[in-house]
């Protein structure tokens, strides 16, 4: 098993998670996860050091690094990018972009064990990223690819209306808004779920298995939008 860094800050959150094998023993999962908005600079470093403390392990172990390229937070996209992107080139290995929307999907499947999952973020600017996926024995399938829309647009996965779906991330804070055909079809949502570095290491291992990863120079965050907005905090 390759020994994997994960980190992400595409939310009001920061994570970080460590996958290794440690004495010969089982795999191992290490994660820390702090709600820290405006903090992830700072945060991110601080959480690696401890992981690897943790581990015994050194970034010199590291087979492959990991971060959530999106969608989420232009900023918080751009740090996590910033570390990993150094770190990977500093050490020479390769480094997987892990999607958040897929990463959320996969913790609405590992801690609450849902079968259909809809993850939607906030994008602000009065829109949503979501996407769709059948989830089994920790594999996903898409079954609707990742997009940005209105809440009046969000729509339920065609030819998959009938399954049991549940909904998982801050975008259906606006449920009230959503269509009444989304809300019908959904039977529970879950908005307090965030993406976290945990899932994305667990991703990003499936992904270094099938031969994923990349130059560092290559990776690039995925906004889903072709312009940002910045928004003045008050």
């Amino acid at each position: 098993m390759p020994t994997l860094l994960a980190l992400d800050a595409s939310s009001s959150a920061c994570s970080a998670a460590l996958l290794c094998r440690r004495d010969g023993h089982d795999d191992q999962l290490l994660a820390r996860f702090v709600q820290a908005p405006r903090e992830h600079t700072r945060r991110l470093m601080p959480m690696i050091d401890e992981l690897l403390d943790e581990a015994g392990l050194t970034l010199a172990d590291m087979d492959a690094l990991a971060y959530g390229h999106g969608p989420g937070s232009f900023t918080g996209l751009r740090i996590a990018a910033g570390v990993a992107q150094g770190l990977a080139f500093g050490l020479e290995i390769p480094l997987i972009g892990v999607s958040t929307l897929e990463a959320l999907a996969l913790a609405g499947h590992r801690r609450l064990h849902l079968r259909h999952v809809m993850p939607v973020i906030d994008a602000r600017m009065g829109e949503l990223y979501t996407a769709a996926y059948r989830c089994h024995a920790g594999e996903l399938t898409r079954l609707a690819d990742e997009a940005l829309v209105s809440p009046e647009r969000l729509t339920l996965p065609a030819g998959h209306e009938e399954a049991d779906w549940v909904g998982v991330g801050s975008g259906w804070e606006q449920w009230e808004a959503l269509p009444v055909t989304v809300q019908a079809g959904v039977s529970q949502h879950l908005p307090d779920m965030q993406p976290a570095a945990e899932d994305m290491v667990l991703l990003a291992a499936q992904a270094l298995a099938s031969g994923g990863g990349e130059a560092p120079h290559l990776a690039q965050p995925v906004y889903l939008r072709d312009q940002v907005a910045w928004q003045k905090s008050r």
